[in-house]
């Protein structure tokens, strides 16, 4: 679909390529033809010049008219697929840490349950509980309507319900900063950040802050005050943080894990592209 989709706005690209130059050639050369050669004797020369002056006026108006209209649909559409190729990005990227997580703690409690250690094979069920129930709430996170903002504070609010971790967030998103494609990226990498900070941290307090400002761009920092990482980018996607990095990226951001001075971790990412990048 969308490259079926592309493919027809790349004709289009071609066809007002052409239409441009091709237009006002043969409107001002065949008025010209039909007048030296037809009309000379009923037209004068002033008179066939305000004639064809009015003619590509008139013309003009109405192709620039119809083609603007035709871009601005056009620039809708790739907007349009752009979201929702991320959205679908997300939800494949959710189905594999979904699999994956419940694959492993299968494996675990198969292998507990065939020792006899219940204890750790309820461990592993209820481990499957919150894989389960967090993919869940992020698939259902994800298409809601609404300012970033506050589809931010509806999410947190629900997130922290969910966990048992306080959040406390200060957001300032100016309207229409970022691009469809944009807010799912960093509604991505919130998510995850704070997907670590339940799993992981053993935090009991949480922070985000979201500023954006037009000509210099926007920053991002969540904060934990949990046990802090200590390798902030392995080798391996433990904790999901490549992912986040490759999101930075996407974003034209930067991206800086460090340990809480007063405990826990500190995430944190600046842009000074602003929010049309995607």
């Amino acid at each position: 679909m969308p490259t079926v989709m592309l493919g027809g706005i790349c004709m289009s690209y071609r066809i007002f390529y052409w239409l441009t130059f091709l237009i006002p050639t043969i409107i001002i050369g065949g008025f010209e033809f039909i007048r030296h050669d037809f009309l000379l004797p009923y037209m004068s020369m002033e008179a066939g010049n305000v004639y064809i002056t009015l003619l590509t006026l008139l013309l003009s108006f109405l192709f620039a008219t119809w083609m603007f209209h035709t871009l601005k649909q056009m620039n809708a559409r790739i907007i349009e697929e752009q979201a929702r190729r991320a959205v679908y990005e997300e939800r494949e990227r959710l189905a594999r840490e979904l699999h994956d997580g419940i694959a492993q703690s299968l494996f675990f409690l198969n292998v507990k349950l065939k020792q006899g250690h219940l204890d750790d094979a309820r461990i592993a069920v209820s481990a499957i509980d919150n894989h389960v129930r967090q993919a869940i709430f992020n698939l259902r996170s994800l298409p809601e309507e609404g300012s970033l903002d506050q589809r931010l504070e509806k999410w947190l609010a629900q997130w922290s319900a969910l966990s048992g971790i306080d959040v406390a967030s200060e957001l300032h998103v100016k309207d229409g900063f970022f691009t469809p494609t944009a807010e799912v990226q960093l509604f991505g990498i919130i998510q995850e950040a704070f997907a670590n900070i339940r799993k992981h941290s053993q935090a009991k307090h949480s922070w985000i802050h979201l500023t954006t400002d037009e000509p210099t761009g926007w920053v991002l920092s969540v904060e934990d005050d949990g046990i802090g990482i200590s390798n902030p980018f392995p080798d391996t996607k433990k904790y999901g943080l490549s992912m986040m990095r490759e999101r930075a990226r996407q974003l034209n951001a930067s991206i800086d894990i460090q340990l809480r001075p007063a405990g826990g971790t500190i995430i944190r990412l600046s842009s000074h592209s602003g929010g049309k990048t995607l």
